[in-house]
C-alpha cells in the first residue's frame, strides 16, 4: 500500500459511498464518471481492497469499503478544517426558502455570530423538495423545512435536526370576510379555496401538509396558479384570484394584505434543519448549534395544549428531538 494517499481519492470514494450511484457522484464532484471511476479503481489497487461490489443494477460496499468509510470522512473533515484555518474554505451554502422567512433567516444569522471566520451565504430554493435535489448533487449545504414531506427516496440520502414547530396563518385580502378577525378558527375556512402551492414543484411537501390539514374540514386546495416570483407579483397574483394563502405566523407582511394566526386547533408548521448524509464542513456545526440554541431559548419545540401537527411529522421529529 502506498504510503501517501491523495485526498482526492478519498473524497470521490466517499461521494459514492453517499450516493451509491457513479453518475450521480460525478455530478456532485463537477467530474467526468469516467475520471471518477479510475480515482475508485486507483484508490482500491493502493489500499489492496475491494472497496465496491458494481453490477449493471445497483452498488454497495463491501465490507472494506464500510470499514474505510469512517477514516475517510475523518480525513477530509481535518483537511477542510486545515483549508478553513487559513482562509481557505468553501462557503457553507444554506437555503432559507424565501427572503420573508425568520425562522431560517434566524438561524443563519446565529450561525454567523457562532462562526464569524467562516463565510455562510444564503441560497433560495423556494421550497424544501425543490433544495433537495440540490442537496443531494452537493451544490447546496443546509435547507429547512418539513422533513417528513419529503419522498422517502430524498430522505434516504438526507439527515435532518428539528427546529421549530411553526404555528400556521392564513393571508388573506384587507376586505376579506375573516380580515377583521384577530385570528381565524380552522372552522371558519369551510366552504374556503386556500391556497398552499398546489402545482409547484418545489413544494409539495407544503401542499401535503395543507391536505393532511383540510381534510374532513370542508376546505378546499385552490387550483394551481402560475409560479409568482418576488412579492410584487405574489400580491398582484394573490389579488386577482382573491384565495386565502395558507402561510406561518410570522409571513412578512404585504401592502393590501393582512395575516391572521390559525386556531382552534392551532396548526403547527413542523421546520428541519435538512442537510446531505456525511456533509463535512467546519461551519456546518455553527448551523446546527445555532438552531439547538435558538430551538431551546425560544420554546420552538415546545407545542400548545391542543395543537394539530400529522402524525408522521410527529414521529420524524421525536426522533431526532
Amino acid at each position: 500500500m502506498s504510503a501517501h494517499l491523495d485526498p482526492r481519492l478519498l473524497r470521490g470514494f466517499v461521494t459514492v459511498a453517499e450516493e451509491l450511484h457513479f453518475t450521480r457522484a460525478a455530478v456532485r464532484l463537477h467530474v467526468a464518471q469516467q475520471a471518477l471511476s479510475r480515482d475508485v479503481r486507483r484508490l482500491e489497487r493502493e489500499l489492496g481492497a475491494e472497496l465496491f461490489v458494481r453490477t449493471t443494477r445497483q452498488v454497495t460496499l463491501t465490507p472494506d469499503g464500510e470499514r474505510l468509510l469512517p477514516y475517510a470522512r475523518r480525513v477530509l473533515g481535518a483537511q477542510d478544517e486545515l483549508l478553513a484555518a487559513f482562509g481557505q474554505a468553501r462557503p457553507l451554502l444554506v437555503d432559507l426558502n424565501s427572503p420573508g422567512l425568520v425562522t431560517p433567516r434566524r438561524v443563519l444569522h446565529e450561525a454567523r455570530e457562532l462562526a464569524p471566520h467562516h463565510e455562510l451565504m444564503a441560497r433560495y430554493e423556494s421550497g424544501l423538495t425543490g433544495a433537495a435535489g440540490e442537496l443531494l448533487a452537493g451544490r447546496l449545504d443546509a435547507s429547512f423545512g418539513r422533513f417528513a414531506g419529503l419522498d422517502p427516496a430524498l430522505r434516504a440520502g438526507l439527515d435532518h435536526q428539528p427546529v421549530r414547530f411553526e404555528p400556521m396563518a392564513v393571508v388573506l385580502p384587507e376586505d376579506h370576510r375573516l380580515a377583521a378577525w384577530e385570528s381565524v378558527p380552522l372552522a371558519e375556512l369551510a366552504g374556503e379555496s386556500v391556497y398552499a402551492g398546489a402545482g409547484n414543484p418545489r413544494t409539495p411537501e407544503w401542499t401535503g401538509l395543507a391536505r393532511l390539514l383540510f381534510e374532513g374540514r370542508g376546505i378546499d386546495i385552490a387550483p394551481p396558479a402560475p409560479l409568482a416570483v418576488g412579492d410584487e407579483e405574489f400580491q398582484r397574483l394573490m389579488a386577482r384570484t382573491r384565495n386565502p394563502v395558507l402561510a406561518v405566523v410570522e409571513f412578512p407582511a404585504l401592502p393590501s394584505m393582512v395575516v391572521r394566526p390559525l386556531v382552534d386547533p392551532v396548526p403547527l408548521s413542523p421546520v428541519s434543519l435538512v442537510w446531505r448524509k456525511g456533509l463535512t464542513h467546519p461551519a456546518f456545526d455553527a448551523l446546527r448549534r445555532a438552531a439547538a440554541r435558538l430551538a431551546a431559548e425560544t420554546g420552538w419545540l415546545r407545542r400548545p395544549e391542543g395543537a394539530w401537527v400529522p402524525a408522521g411529522d410527529d414521529v420524524l421529529m421525536a426522533s431526532h428531538g
